[in-house]
């Protein structure tokens, strides 16, 4: 039976773990080839394998998204080697979360550099490609990019962000045939949380986690997909998901 995205080829940044993984195998499922991009290179090469199995075809690329130039040549890569882009799932990202007063001003540049300009980076490289094919652009934003809260002002700023990124991408493209999605998940159950070097925030989050029924990445590479597999002219721009347990 033929997938709904035969023909397609999508770039997922942030693929060796998570909701990165998630979403390449569930991509694949659907009959795309997949380029998987992150730092950590055994990771990518285990999710290979799995993606083997579904007689995918899979690019491997070693991708430190805070460097514009291998942004860039991640994505040529991708074109040169699959034949073309039309899904980017923008999904690399970190989580250093902790009070403003007497924080680790590095894990701000962290954050900043990652979750903002990483994901820039990656859109600007990828859109001439996109808006040769009525392609698309999806975003893996946060709950954190709606509300904002004590102990995550950074994170909350990197988030809100990418929405604001997101909905000028998207009113500058939509009409050029380029569909913009930003999906924003509440708690997930992924090795986010472990990102977090202040030691009080960490506990914090940890436990509020523990007392719900946490997300899993599959519940969110599936947002993904519907996104991605919608006819040409329905846009879903947006996909709020949380935990039913989540009341925050």
């Amino acid at each position: 039976m033929a997938g709904r995205l035969d023909g397609k080829v999508a770039l997922v940044t942030g693929a060796s773990s998570g909701i990165g993984a998630a979403t390449a195998i569930a991509l694949a499922a659907e009959g795309a080839a997949v380029a998987i991009a992150a730092r950590r290179t055994d990771r990518l090469e285990a999710l290979r394998a799995k993606l083997d199995e579904q007689s995918a075809s899979v690019l491997v690329l070693e991708l430190d998204v805070t460097d514009e130039q291998a942004c860039r040549v991640a994505v040529r890569s991708t074109v040169d080697e699959l034949g073309g882009l039309d899904i980017l799932v923008n999904n690399a990202g970190v989580m250093m979360l902790g009070v403003i007063d007497g924080a680790d001003t590095t894990d701000w540049t962290r954050m900043i550099e990652t979750n903002v300009l990483g994901l820039m980076f990656m859109t600007h490289a990828a859109l001439p490609h996109l808006l040769e094919r009525n392609g698309q652009v999806i975003q893996v934003s946060s709950t954190a990019g709606r509300v904002a809260a004590k102990g995550a002002g950074v994170y909350n700023a990197t988030k809100f962000a990418v929405n604001a990124f997101s909905e000028s991408l998207r009113q500058e493209v939509t009409q050029r045939g380029v569909r913009v999605t930003l999906i924003e998940p509440g708690i997930v159950e992924t090795e986010l949380r472990d990102h977090i070097t202040d030691s009080a925030a960490k506990e914090s989050i940890t436990a509020r986690a523990a007392e719900m029924r946490q997300l899993q990445s599959g519940d969110i590479a599936a947002a993904i997909v519907y996104a991605a597999t919608q006819p040409e002219h329905v846009a879903v721009n947006e996909i709020l998901i949380r935990p039913t347990d989540q009341g925050w």
